[in-house]
């Protein structure tokens, strides 16, 4: 796996696959070791994976490539990987983020929890009575309110193509690998330049910058 700049992962969806995976994953391994301090002198310690995001992470990756029902952007499976350009914001009250974009034959929305952002003062953890913007239904709710009327457009599809089309900001090529949530055709065919359009909806296991 290459190394990423990574700008979103979700610790919560993460540690649930890798207990499926593998249940020994968690267990701490240490090694040191020590050279003569006149010829030199080295330690090193290397933390479980359990206490390492991006080990976990990758690990997970890994499983889902060789294992499991993981297509691309225009033909997903169970998860979707993919690479394109993507615009993303903070939505609602801070704390759901979402990644807009497209290819030439799928509308791709990516929303999450604001917690699961790296290097940013706007992750927060939800609280105890709040439920996660990962949810399908609560993610369109956040989508609704980004609208201009604060209205959800009828079908949850439809919701995401106009969420798509009030981000702002420039678009950034990221990579991904995300849970499909919602997959259909496009509602308003008339719209878009083909009339085999999907619109696709997930939630990702990571996201991360692109050169």
């Amino acid at each position: 796996m290459s190394v990423r700049y990574y700008l979103y992962i979700s610790d919560a969806k993460v540690d649930m696959l890798l207990s499926q995976i593998d249940a020994s994953w968690g267990r701490k391994r240490v090694t040191e070791f020590g050279l003569d301090l006149k010829v030199a002198s080295a330690k090193r310690s290397v933390e479980a994976a359990g206490t390492d995001r991006v080990a976990r992470l990758e690990r997970v990756v890994r499983h889902l490539e060789d294992h499991a029902d993981l297509g691309d952007v225009d033909d997903p499976g169970q998860y979707v990987h993919g690479v394109l350009p993507m615009q993303w914001g903070v939505l609602g009250d801070g704390d759901a983020v979402y990644f807009g974009g497209r290819t030439e034959r799928t509308i791709v929305g990516l929303g999450g929890s604001t917690s699961h952002l790296l290097s940013t003062v706007t992750a927060q953890p939800l609280t105890e009575n709040r439920l996660s913007p990962s949810l399908p239904p609560v993610l369109i709710e956040h989508l609704a309110s980004a609208t201009e009327d604060g209205a959800p457009y009828p079908g949850a599809l439809a919701t995401v193509m106009r969420a798509n089309g009030v981000l702002r900001g420039p678009a950034q090529t990221v990579e991904f690998v995300a849970k499909r949530m919602l997959h259909g055709p496009c509602p308003y065919p008339e719209l878009v330049p083909r009339n085999d359009m999907t619109v696709l909806l997930a939630s990702p296991l990571y996201v991360a910058l692109v050169d």
